[in-house]
């Protein structure tokens, strides 16, 4: 089944409101840049366009631990992967 563009835009609206992080304060932002979800070693992303932007923690020790996550998120259970994750490195 193809989602439609309103769809995926929809989907994106309703889960980027469950950041850990906020993109407000620039201070915050300098001291997490490079421990963001995609970029860690329990990082699963989702297929398609969707896994582009989202995909699951797998990560015990994270709050987070089975939750659909944006990859620009982050906690502080960071695991570097040593690159970015993305559905072409699952497939």
């Amino acid at each position: 089944m193809t989602r439609s563009e309103a769809e995926l835009d929809s989907i994106h609206d309703r889960w980027i409101r469950d950041r850990n992080r906020g993109r407000d304060d620039q201070e915050d932002q300098e001291s997490w840049v490079d421990e963001q979800c995609g970029g860690c070693r329990f990082w699963i992303p989702l297929a398609g366009r969707v896994g582009n932007d989202y995909g699951a923690c797998s990560n015990a020790r994270s709050p987070f631990d089975g939750r659909v996550r944006f990859e620009h998120d982050g906690c502080d259970v960071f695991v570097d992967a040593g690159r970015w994750v993305t559905p072409e490195d699952i497939a």
